[in-house]
C-alpha cells in the first residue's frame, strides 16, 4: 500500500513531461525567441542592455528613469521636460562622491538650474 502514492505521483509527473515534449503544452515547449514581447517587456529588455556595468543605487536610479521614459540625455543645465523628481535624481547621481557642505551647495545649484 505504501508503493501506490509514489507510483501515482510518478505517473502524473511523467504525463506532464510527455505533454511538454509532444507539443501538447505549447507554452512549455515554445522557444523564448518565438515569443513576442509586450511594449513594457521590450522597454525593460532595452533598459537592461543600457544599464550594463552599472551597480547598486546608480543602476536602480538609471532603470527607474529609463523605464519611466525620462530624457536621459538632458543635463541639469537644460532640463527639458524634466519633472522635479527626475531632476533631483539626476542631480543626486552627479553629486556622487561629494559630502557635507560641498554636496549641499552642489545640489542647491543643480536644482536651481530648472
Amino acid at each position: 500500500m505504501k508503493i501506490v502514492p509514489p507510483l501515482i505521483a510518478a505517473l502524473f509527473l511523467s504525463t506532464g513531461l510527455a505533454h511538454a515534449v509532444e507539443g501538447k503544452n505549447p507554452e512549455a515547449a515554445a522557444p523564448a525567441a518565438e515569443k513576442k514581447l509586450t511594449a513594457p517587456q521590450q522597454r525593460m529588455a532595452d533598459c537592461n542592455k543600457e544599464a550594463a556595468g552599472k551597480k547598486g543605487d546608480a543602476r536602480r536610479d538609471f532603470m527607474r528613469q529609463c523605464l519611466h521614459g525620462v530624457n536621459l540625455g538632458a543635463t541639469p543645465a537644460e532640463p527639458a521636460n524634466m519633472t522635479q523628481q527626475s531632476l533631483m535624481s539626476q542631480c543626486n547621481q552627479q553629486a556622487t562622491g561629494k559630502r557635507g557642505p560641498e554636496r549641499r551647495a552642489f545640489m542647491s545649484e543643480c536644482l536651481k538650474k530648472k
